[in-house]
C-alpha cells in the first residue's frame, strides 16, 4: 500500500485522490467518445458528467455519514474533519447522487435518458476499477482476516491513523476483488456496445453485473460502518445490490420486449477530443 504519493510542506498528494481524479477524467473522456458515436452531443455529455461527479461526491459523503452515524453522532466534529473531507465516501452514494442529477438534467434539456445512461455505464465501471485501486493504496474498504494464500498485510501507520486499517494482519484484498471484477464488467460493456439492441441495455447490464459483484464481495468486507445485519444477515449495501440487480433485469426485459431500436450511425468524422 502507498497512501501518499508525495508531500511538500503542508501539501500532501494522496494516492486515493489521484486515482479518483484519473477515474473521473478517463471516464468522462470515454463517455464523451461514446456519445459522439451514438449521435449525442458529446460536449453536453462531458459537462453533465462533471456536474454528476460533483453531485455524486456530495451524496457519497452524506451516505458515508449516515452509514457510520453512530461514530459521527458521538463525535459530530468528525463530519467536517479532514479525514471525512478527503474520503471518497460510498460508491453507491456517488452513483445515486450522479444518477439523480443526470435524470434532472436530462428532463430539463429534453435529452434521452437511456442513451445517456448507456454512455455513462462504461464510465461507471472504469471509475470503480480505478477507484478501488486507490482504496487499496489507501488501505480503506479492507477485508476480513483470512488465511488464504493471496491475503494481504498492511503496515502503514499513516493509513491506520487515517482510516483505521488493521496492521500486520492478513486480510482479504476486497479492494482488488472489486477492481478486477469492475475491469471484467468494463470489458463486457465495451463488447456489448457492438451489438446493442435497445437503449438502456448497457446500463441494465452494468446494474446487474455490478450488483452481483458488490453483493458477493460484501461477504468478505471487514471495515465497519456498512450497516451489517441491516436485513437479517445482509448489509445495507447488499440490499441495495439486490435492488440494483432487480432493476437491471426489469430494464433488460422491458427493452428486449420492444421492437429492435436502430442505433444512430456514427458520424463520418468524429469531432476531435
Amino acid at each position: 500500500m502507498h497512501p501518499v504519493l508525495f508531500k511538500i510542506g503542508f501539501f500532501t498528494l494522496h494516492t486515493y485522490g489521484t486515482m479518483l481524479a484519473a477515474a473521473v477524467l478517463f471516464g468522462l473522456w470515454l463517455a464523451r467518445r461514446h456519445a459522439f458515436e451514438d449521435g449525442l452531443d458529446g460536449d453536453r455529455v462531458w459537462n453533465l458528467g462533471v456536474y454528476g461527479v460533483l453531485s455524486g461526491l456530495v451524496v457519497a459523503k452524506v451516505w458515508l455519514v449516515f452509514a457510520e452515524w453512530g461514530r459521527y453522532a458521538a463525535n459530530p466534529r468528525e463530519i467536517f474533519a479532514l479525514s471525512t473531507l478527503q474520503s471518497g465516501g460510498t460508491f453507491y452514494g456517488g452513483v445515486l447522487g450522479a444518477l439523480v442529477l443526470i435524470i434532472l438534467y436530462a428532463r430539463y434539456w429534453k435529452l434521452p435518458f437511456l442513451p445517456l445512461a448507456d454512455a455513462y455505464a462504461p464510465c461507471a465501471a472504469l471509475g470503480a476499477m480505478l477507484g478501488r485501486v486507490g482504496c487499496f493504496s489507501a488501505g480503506c474498504c479492507y477485508g476480513k482476516p483470512t488465511e488464504v494464500a493471496w491475503g494481504v498485510t498492511f503496515s502503514s501507520e499513516y493509513a491506520h491513523d487515517l482510516v483505521g486499517t488493521p496492521l500486520h494482519t492478513r486480510l482479504h484484498p476486497t479492494q482488488l476483488y472489486d477492481s478486477f471484477a469492475a475491469a471484467g464488467i468494463l470489458l463486457a460493456l465495451l463488447l456489448m456496445r457492438r451489438r446493442k439492441r435497445f437503449p438502456g441495455q448497457l446500463w441494465a447490464l452494468f446494474m446487474i453485473l455490478y450488483g452481483l459483484m458488490r453483493f458477493t464481495t460484501e461477504f468478505f468486507r471487514g471495515d465497519p460502518g456498512r450497516t451489517e445485519n441491516f436485513v437479517g444477515p445482509l448489509s445495507l449495501m447488499q440490499v441495495v445490490s439486490v435492488a440494483l440487480i432487480i432493476s437491471g433485469v426489469w430494464l433488460w426485459r422491458r427493452g428486449a420486449a420492444q421492437p429492435v431500436a436502430q442505433v444512430p450511425p456514427a458520424p463520418a468524422k468524429r469531432r476531435a477530443v
